[in-house]
């Protein structure tokens, strides 16, 4: 598994780092507020269970499963396979996703979301890729900014593998290529 690995992007050490930054950062900006942190299956898995520790806060959680992606790129279809267990209604949201790509899934789900009338919703990413931005949208809480790569590991598969690695990888293009 680690011999399909170009490189790593982001260690261990650096991702403990940011995800406990942002976890204190959502406690400060929620105080008050209990918040139902809303993870995107399956990616999101580790992140969340990470940042969740890092929260200070009173808050809940539940999960949504959607699919949009085949391989290695979006279809542009989301589709909801999970929606959520408990009404939203006047309760602050907060998306928690592993990558912010495309943000076509985001930008859908965040609709979906809003059309129950939460009193606020918010995105938190592990990583942001803005290169390959097709919808309008941003997340409120980012832990990395990076390249235009295919990257694996902490959550994040590839044909539903390398989630376990415990760093970020760029995966050798000729792996899913």
């Amino acid at each position: 598994m680690e011999r399909d690995i170009e490189r790593v992007l982001i260690s261990a050490e650096e991702l403990e780092a940011k995800v406990a930054e942002m976890g204190k950062q959502i406690s400060k900006d929620f105080e008050g507020k209990e918040p139902i942190f809303v993870g995107v299956l399956k990616g999101c898995f580790i992140f969340m269970a990470d940042l969740m520790r890092h929260v200070s806060i009173k808050c809940s959680m539940d999960f949504m499963a959607v699919s949009s992606y085949k391989g290695t790129t979006s279809t542009g279809a989301v589709k909801i396979n999970k929606d959520l267990n408990e009404n939203i209604e006047g309760k602050h949201i907060i998306i928690v996703e592993d990558i912010l790509d495309s943000g076509i899934t985001l930008n859908y789900l965040k609709k979906y979301l809003e059309g129950r009338n939460p009193a606020s919703i918010s995105i938190a990413t592990l990583m942001d890729k803005p290169a390959r931005r097709k919808a309008d949208v941003y997340a409120n809480y980012s832990c990395f900014e990076i390249p235009d790569a295919f990257v694996v590991g902490y959550g994040l598969d590839y044909n539903e593998t390398y989630r376990n690695l415990p760093y970020i990888g760029v995966l050798k293009p000729e792996i899913y290529e």
